[in-house]
């Protein structure tokens, strides 16, 4: 850690403080909800965020790429210089942290005492909206296969990006096994938050006040900022003039429901992952999603 190296601390430039990096890191995963916590964390006067970037807009993604050979400079420009006497808070949200193999590690290195937030929904839904994602931005993979063959491999001939797209969908559903990478570095459960990404869509107010409560911040009244959009099917921000600022076009799309084949498909791909994860939050004394409780009452 370069910021606990006086050798390094007495060449860097008076304009690149230690002070300005992120105490708070939302992880994801992608497809989560991530980026709604993100804007509504950005409506507390006291949290406080990164500057957008030009290729990933407001995701720096410094510890999972190629970005952390950019190294401790390039990563503090994001970031404002806060006043030490201010009760601002700054958090970084980059949703591919949460499965990356060398996140947890870079992260800790460099930030022992941050606070880590993870999102979790139905990963079925995860793995299928990925797939309409990617293919409403043109992917040819998720174009000219079936969700159905990428999350199978039933298309032999598909090639790489098939493949790729498959992994990306599956994967990052594994909650268990990555969260369990994340607890080898922080292993004090009273640093990690996860929070039911179903419930945040559905009652975000409650679940914000978690989160302040979580990271320690004056309490801000969500109830009466956020209001429900008919149209867009969440809720959206509610501005000075009374009107509704929601996410832009790509959140909220209605996509055609998943086919019976792949939903079953999937259902028994993560049926172990999914008790794995519930044995691993009751061991840890955290509260199960609801959609798990609910998917295994039986257990």
């Amino acid at each position: 850690n370069p910021c606990k190296d006086k050798r390094h601390l007495y060449i860097l430039a008076d304009e690149k403080k230690c002070r300005r990096l992120p105490s708070v890191l939302i992880v994801g995963p992608q497809k989560t909800g991530t980026t709604a916590l993100y804007m509504f964390l950005l409506m507390h006067p006291d949290l406080v965020s990164n500057e957008q970037s030009v290729k990933t807009y407001e995701e720096v993604q410094f510890f999972n790429g190629y970005n952390y050979l950019r190294g401790l400079d390039w990563y503090l420009d994001f970031f404002p210089d806060v006043n030490n006497s201010s009760n601002a808070v700054l958090f970084e949200k980059s949703a591919n942290y949460f499965d990356s193999p060398k996140t947890p590690r870079r992260a800790h290195s460099l930030l022992p005492n941050a606070k880590i937030i993870v999102i979790l929904v139905d990963p079925v839904k995860r793995a299928y909206s990925w797939y309409q994602h990617v293919r409403s931005h043109g992917s040819k993979a998720a174009i000219q296969n079936s969700f159905y063959d990428i999350i199978t491999g039933a298309n032999g001939s598909a090639g790489q990006e098939a493949i790729l797209l498959g992994q990306r969908s599956l994967q990052p559903g594994l909650y268990a096994y990555h969260l369990e990478r994340w607890l080898q570095h922080y292993p004090a459960p009273q640093q990690i938050l996860v929070l039911d990404g179903e419930v945040l869509k559905a009652d975000p107010a409650d679940v914000m006040l978690e989160v302040q409560q979580f990271l320690g911040t004056n309490i801000f009244d969500y109830n009466a900022k956020l209001r429900f959009d008919k149209r867009k099917g969440f809720y959206c921000q509610i501005t000075s003039r009374g009107k509704s600022k929601c996410l832009g076009r790509g959140k909220g799309r209605r996509y055609p429901p998943i086919d019976q084949r792949s939903r079953e498909f999937l259902e028994n791909y993560y049926r172990d992952p999914n008790k794995h994860l519930m044995a691993l939050l009751r061991r840890l004394g955290k509260p199960l999603p609801q959609w798990l409780a609910q998917k295994y009452r039986e257990v």
